[in-house]
């Protein structure tokens, strides 16, 4: 799917459009090094994230499962700057259905690694989970700080946009969702 040598050639002609001379020692080789990069940072667009919890286990918990504080990196669609922060993902297994604690990092991984939106991006981990899992009910908060925002623009660096997404029993049981907001917000 990557076209690494049109991506090089539109690097190369970035920088010189910028003034610079992509034929300097410096700059040699950064079209292909950006390339290969791309196509490590948008991996995500080769992949289904969801397959990810295809592998579940019989367990008998019907409580509250939380992983927090998964860090991920994702490119904003609308700059191509990234955003970085961190993912928390709490559901509560129905009929003892559980996939592995790295799943659900590897979901929340493969649908960073795509040209994204937060707003998106919390959404599509929250769906995700309750199309394959099937629980009582999920809720996601991503909270990331956002480089087109820090570096650029109205260049606020150190403020992070929170989401959520809450399904299931999150969204018509206040208690179930309190309990997992305070469980994400100890630290």
């Amino acid at each position: 799917m990557f076209d690494l040598p049109k991506i090089e050639k539109a690097v190369k002609m970035i920088l010189e459009a910028i003034g610079e001379d992509p034929k300097r020692e410096g700059l040699v080789e950064t079209p292909a090094r950006v390339a290969k990069m791309y196509q490590e940072i948008f991996a995500g667009l080769e992949e289904d994230p969801q397959e990810h919890l295809a592998k579940t286990f019989s367990e008998q918990h019907e409580e509250m499962v939380l992983v927090k504080d998964i860090r991920l990196f994702s490119m904003c669609e609308h700059h191509l700057i990234p955003f970085i922060g961190k993912a928390h993902v709490c559901y509560i297994p129905r009929n003892g259905n559980v996939t592995g604690l790295s799943k659900l990092a590897r979901l929340v991984n493969g649908y960073a690694r795509r040209p994204q939106l937060q707003e998106r991006l919390t959404t599509q981990i929250a769906d995700a989970i309750m199309s394959k899992l099937n629980p009582y009910g999920v809720l996601v908060v991503v909270e990331a700080e956002h480089l087109c925002m820090s570096m650029r623009g109205v260049r606020s660096p150190g403020a992070h946009t929170v989401t959520s997404a809450v399904r299931g029993i999150f969204k018509k049981n206040e208690a179930s969702r309190s309990e997992a907001l305070s469980l994400i917000l100890k630290r």
